[in-house]
């Protein structure tokens, strides 16, 4: 995988980071979004670490 495919990568895992962390600040989360958001940034650290 080229550098900017990994960029992109690292870019969309601090992105889901972020929204995770507002997700969990609100009064009531939304577990099954946070579940969503969860199993999008774990998918994308095995991208990287098989890059």
């Amino acid at each position: 995988m080229n550098a900017s495919h990994s960029s992109t990568l690292i870019a969309r895992h601090a992105g889901l980071d972020a929204r995770i962390t507002a997700e969990r600040s609100r009064p009531a989360p939304d577990e099954a979004l946070l579940s969503r958001l969860k199993k999008q940034k774990l998918k994308i650290k095995e991208m990287l670490v098989g890059l």
